[in-house]
């Protein structure tokens, strides 16, 4: 089935690229696959983007999804249209394209810009009704890809790790905050300059995008700050930024630990189980990122979360 999706996707991404300029030879070059995952298939032509989202994506939660992302303009990134089409039994979107963070380029990874934004989506009332933000429920089903993976004491202390959070952070009960407009998936990856090359950083992909807690949207660059992998100056950047803009995830001053460190905690089992499940499939040694965030694990199983008091749930 994904090679006519592929096929297909880049057949609309080709007409949502022209559709103002008339059906005449198109001189713009071939259709470019960014992506093309069992979760999300990703094409580009010319300055249009087309995505395939996940099977079993609720099309009406995507369609709030992306009413926010049009009437948030400077934040993220507008949609060329807020109603998904079906393709192959999954909802495509259009996008206007953006030139993405480069990874060749580590110095000048925009951690202001990436907080900056963060805090103004934190602070911003959602304009319509939206689900619940994803990234429990998305580290959930890392975990439970990891469980039926062969059996290894690497598994076995990111799972220990996993027992020692709330529920809400396993997506077994409530959040302790429903009213927060979140990203839900917040890495560099999700930043593109438009217009490009030299137009403001705004935030993409509205998969995950929701209400929930914004510390959240901090954890990922905590956890790697954590466990060694962001250096103290990028991270302290990027928490100076979102403080700086008023983020309300953390005190405007003082520990931001105790709000962020079940967050931290979940993105990095999260990101652990995704990497012991890659290598125990391809039956390989670890490397050493991914042996530091399963050290990471193990450490947790021992030290007790911080829980602040409208967290501990």
């Amino acid at each position: 089935m994904t090679r006519p999706l592929l096929s297909d996707l880049a057949d609309r991404a080709r007409i949502a690229a022209h559709s103002h300029t008339g059906t005449g030879a198109c001189a713009c070059g071939a259709v470019v696959t960014l992506a093309d995952r069992d979760d999300a298939t990703v094409v580009r032509h010319a300055g249009t983007v087309a995505k395939a989202h996940a099977p079993g994506t609720d099309a009406a939660e995507l369609a709030a999804r992306l009413t926010t992302a049009a009437r948030i303009p400077g934040v993220l990134l507008p949609p060329l249209a807020t109603a998904p089409v079906i393709l192959h039994g999954r909802p495509v979107t259009f996008w206007p394209y953006g030139g993405p963070v480069d990874p060749g380029a580590p110095d000048a990874a925009p951690w202001e810009a990436a907080a900056t934004l963060l805090a103004r989506l934190h602070r911003t009332p959602p304009p319509v009704p939206l689900p619940g933000m994803r990234g429990p429920a998305k580290a959930a089903r890392a975990v439970g890809r990891l469980r039926v993976a062969a059996p290894d004491p690497a598994a076995d202390a990111v799972l220990r790790a996993w027992a020692t959070l709330p529920a809400w952070a396993r997506d077994e009960g409530p959040p302790p905050d429903t009213a927060t407009l979140c990203h839900g998936d917040l890495h560099l990856g999700q930043l593109v300059r438009h217009p490009g090359p030299d137009g403001p950083w705004l935030l993409i992909d509205v998969d995950d995008l929701g209400l929930g807690p914004a510390a959240w949207d901090l954890a990922r660059p905590a956890a790697w700050y954590a466990c060694g992998l962001l250096p103290p100056g990028e991270w302290t950047r990027f928490l100076d930024a979102y403080r700086a803009s008023g983020g309300p995830a953390v005190p405007p001053e003082g520990d931001p630990w105790p709000a962020l460190d079940v967050p931290a905690r979940a993105l990095t089992v999260q990101t652990a189980a995704r990497t012991v499940t890659k290598a125990l499939a391809a039956e390989r040694r670890l490397d050493d990122v991914e042996r530091s965030l399963v050290d990471a694990c193990a450490r947790m199983a021992s030290i007790p979360a911080q829980l602040p008091r409208n967290l501990a749930k």
